[in-house]
């Protein structure tokens, strides 16, 4: 019976760890699909004007509306969208008069982007969004005939090209609207929410290693008999 003892404290500690690991895991779940409802109806919410200095904490996703003008000046910004493939983001300069703020108005298929400026009165409402979107494997902008070429929406530093405020409004809807570009509204699809899979993980390995346990208990009793 002693020798018994060992593998099953070993056992039974094991899977002790690994279900705590899934409820874990489960309590995680619930608070991130709790996160994600808020955020949800935040960028739903009702339009209000433009702060006159947002902040990138506390009015990320804020919905707001603005009246200005397109100013011709814009870049690119190489992504991809579900079902579709490889786009370019349109990012332009709005001059609301007192300030100058950066518009995501949406995608273009990569083929139809060369040289495209447009200039004129522009209604947008969208929500304020810093895209975290950087990181050590982003390449640097690139400069093409067509204009600067981007590979993150980093809004310090289109901004600094642009010449305009770190501000940048994700466009929900514009007037007039533009055939030629297909709004990409901010949403919740590109948050990670992996919690589920990470539990059934974990408890997938808890059954693997009470399923072990049990097997090297009877090898030993088997063995010892």
């Amino acid at each position: 019976m002693l020798r018994l003892l060992a593998p099953l404290a070993f056992g039974v500690a094991g899977v002790a760890i690994l279900v705590s690991l899934g409820v874990w895991q489960v309590k995680r779940l619930a608070w991130k699909e709790a996160v994600l409802a808020n955020i949800e109806e935040r960028i739903a919410a009702d339009p209000v004007p433009l702060p006159a200095k947002p902040d990138p904490v506390g009015d990320k996703y804020l919905p707001v509306a603005a009246d200005g003008t397109l100013t011709g000046e814009m870049l690119a910004v190489l992504a991809s969208v579900r079902r579709v493939g490889a786009i370019h983001r349109i990012v332009a300069v709005l001059d609301l008069g007192t300030r100058r703020v950066l518009v995501d108005r949406g995608y273009r298929p990569l083929s139809e982007r060369a040289a495209y400026r447009t200039r004129g009165a522009l209604a947008v409402t969208g929500n304020l969004h810093w895209p975290d979107e950087l990181d050590r494997f982003t390449p640097a902008p690139e400069s093409r005939p067509d204009g600067m070429l981007h590979f993150a929406r980093d809004v310090a530093a289109m901004s600094a090209e642009l010449g305009t405020d770190p501000v940048l409004i994700v466009a929900r809807e514009a007037a007039p609207r533009d055939p030629q570009i297909v709004p990409l509204p901010v949403s919740i699809d590109g948050i990670p929410n992996d919690h589920l899979e990470y539990a059934v993980t974990w408890f997938s390995l808890a059954a693997a290693w009470a399923g072990m346990t049990v097997f090297l208990l009877w090898r030993i009793r088997r063995r010892k008999a």
